[in-house]
């Protein structure tokens, strides 16, 4: 089974997009910080990731960039979900290593379709 790091402080969205990626089959570790998260990835190993920008302490970017940057964990698909709606924060995302930016709140239909693309 195929599992995702889902990074998020929001309780609400942390609850739907679990649902969601439950839903699909996929078993789903969280994390509400960037510290919180550098813990579960190295002791469960996801095979994706989904990031929220805004974040206690290090923001989503911040540990995408660390993320990508890292050796061990560079080829793990990360997919920034934000309400941050800009091209400018696309564009970021983009040149930090993201490979998928999706707008809050997600839908399930285009969430579940971008982790297929993604974990292929």
């Amino acid at each position: 089974m195929s599992t995702v790091l889902v990074v998020e402080d929001s309780l609400t969205d942390m609850e739907v997009m679990t649902s969601y990626l439950q839903q699909a089959g996929l078993s789903v570790v969280s994390a509400k910080s960037g510290e919180e998260a550098h813990e579960k990835l190295h002791s469960h190993k996801p095979n994706l990731i989904i990031l929220d920008v805004v974040l206690p302490g290090q923001s989503g970017f911040e540990l995408c960039r660390e993320i990508k940057s890292d050796p061990d964990t560079s080829q793990i698909p990360v997919v920034i979900c934000s309400t941050k709606n800009t091209d400018v924060d696309k564009m970021w995302a983009n040149m930090l290593g993201a490979d998928a930016y999706l707008f809050k709140p997600v839908e399930q239909t285009e969430l579940m379709r971008t982790i297929r693309q993604l974990m292929k």
